[in-house]
């Protein structure tokens, strides 16, 4: 195909009605700026503010900033900042265009025009999506690393000093805006990670503080009211683009399409009530708002975190490759529902209900047309359970209730640290070396749980042996639940 069959506006007219944006991305003006360009918020935040848009006809666009890939903001702009999403379907996929970011910046060089939209009076939400990464957030008190280098480099930087890190352009182009007097905005993290929105504010306000801005404290007392920093949840399996992915979209478009992305059809988005401006109404597309998103939290990282690391475990035990792969296993379902049963005591009465969760994760688990790799879910895998897993297993054991799943999920994770095919953890070598030549089972199950930082629990003599008698099936390719 030459450049004229490029996505692009002028190639709109000639799609179809069902493959056209829900919106004229032409009616749309910034009134959200955000950070991080990757395929998440391609295909989640941005959903939800073009149906928002369309559906209240008040043009809310979005101007998206990349902290370091200058190549994808060439393609989006290439592109006029359209791309296509398509919906993984067990029925068959759905591909659309998505309208609703009208531009593409890049941190660094587009500096100043950054600045300039976060002072701008019509923009009155910034959302990021920049990992937990992103924050640099000291691992011992949860506020700014402000030893870490990108944040020394940027504090001492000066006023008009290059800025590398998204906290550092965030907090500059806050403090400008609280200068100018500008009215109240809100600063919505939707990165996956526990009070995000109090971590975010943290970050933030911590820099301000180490700076050497002489008006600093009056920038913090402004901000005070008129900056909203609320929580959220996100969820959406968004995999990662393939080449399959893209000949799939330019198939089904008839133009070729850069920077398609893909997902499940299930999305979620939880977010604080608390807000101190103008926001699009993201509720008339299925968001909703609530007092605490805590319980949200907690469920989907109890629930629909904790049962993909069992099935990622179990499923490679078994020799299986994929979720849906592990699903469509005899004992597939019945592990997700058992270890949702199972943790159900442990989670806020005023969340989701678990068995109705359980019903969502069972169908999205097994969507055929995902393909979600066990051997990617498990890597990481002392940090991840320590998370999901072990908080649980602790109060359910304090409460004297049994835990038969959470322990063979258990036993699944410890067999996988074993083999020389173990997914990438950043504490292998520790793990490996719990396995000696002639270590008893139980003896490796409790050096595991150490290197974990759980001595409470490697002190379960009862948890460790029911873990230990677990080995010999898994290893054996058996899942007996």
């Amino acid at each position: 195909m030459s450049a004229d069959d490029l996505l692009n506006r002028e190639a709109l007219l000639r799609l179809a009605p069902e493959l056209r944006p829900a919106v004229d991305p032409a009616e749309l003006r910034t009134r959200v700026v955000h950070f991080g360009l990757g395929a998440f918020h391609r295909a989640h935040q941005t959903v939800f503010t073009e149906q928002a848009a369309a559906r209240s006809g008040e043009p809310w666009g979005i101007t998206a900033v990349a902290p370091r890939s200058a190549a994808t903001v060439r393609a989006l702009r290439d592109q006029d900042c359209l791309y296509s999403l398509t919906e993984r379907r067990p029925d068959g996929h759905r591909t659309r265009v998505v309208g609703s970011v009208v531009g593409a910046l890049a941190m660094g060089p587009d500096a100043k025009t950054v600045d300039a939209l976060l002072a701008d009076p019509k923009v009155t939400v910034v959302t990021l999506t920049v990992t937990e990464k992103g924050y640099h957030r000291s691992p011992m008190t949860g506020g700014l690393d402000t030893s870490a280098g990108p944040v020394a480099a940027d504090l001492a930087a000066g006023p008009d000093g290059p800025l590398t890190t998204v906290v550092g352009r965030l907090a500059a182009g806050l403090a400008a805006r609280m200068r100018a007097g500008a009215p109240p905005i809100n600063v919505v993290s939707c990165d996956n990670m526990a009070d995000n929105g109090a971590a975010l504010g943290r970050v933030v306000h911590d820099y301000i503080r180490a700076s050497s801005w002489p008006d600093r404290a009056e920038i913090l007392d402004r901000m005070a009211e008129a900056v909203a920093f609320p929580a959220t949840v996100v969820d959406r399996i968004v995999p990662a683009t393939s080449e399959a992915d893209r000949a799939a979209a330019e198939a089904a478009l008839g133009v070729r399409d850069a920077l398609p992305v893909t997902g499940e059809p299930y999305r979620q988005w939880v977010l604080e009530d608390s807000f101190a401006a103008p926001r699009p109404p993201w509720e008339l597309d299925g968001a909703l708002f609530v007092p605490d998103v805590a319980p949200y939290q907690l469920t989907k990282l109890r629930l629909l975190n904790g049962s993909h690391s069992a099935l990622a475990y179990l499923g490679s035990a078994a020799g299986l490759t994929t979720i849906a792969g592990t699903m469509a296993a005899d004992w597939g379902e019945r592990l997700v529902r058992a270890l949702c049963a199972e943790v159900a005591p442990t989670l806020p009465a005023d969340g989701p209900d678990p068995v109705a969760y359980a019903d969502d994760l069972v169908v999205r688990f097994r969507n055929p047309a995902m393909h979600h790799l066990l051997r990617q879910i498990g890597t990481d895998g002392s940090l991840k359970i320590t998370e999901r897993w072990l908080p649980t297993l602790r109060e359910l054991r304090a409460r004297g209730a049994s835990t038969p799943v959470l322990e063979l999920a258990l036993a699944a994770w410890a067999d996988s640290t074993r083999r020389a095919d173990a997914p990438a953890d950043p504490a292998a070598e520790a793990l490996a070396a719990c396995w000696g030549p002639s270590t008893r089972p139980a003896e490796t199950v409790r050096a595991l749980l150490r290197v974990l930082g759980a001595a409470d629990l490697a002190d379960d003599e009862a948890l460790v042996a029911a873990v230990a008698d677990r080995l010999p099936a898994l290893r054996a390719g058996r899942v007996e639940i």
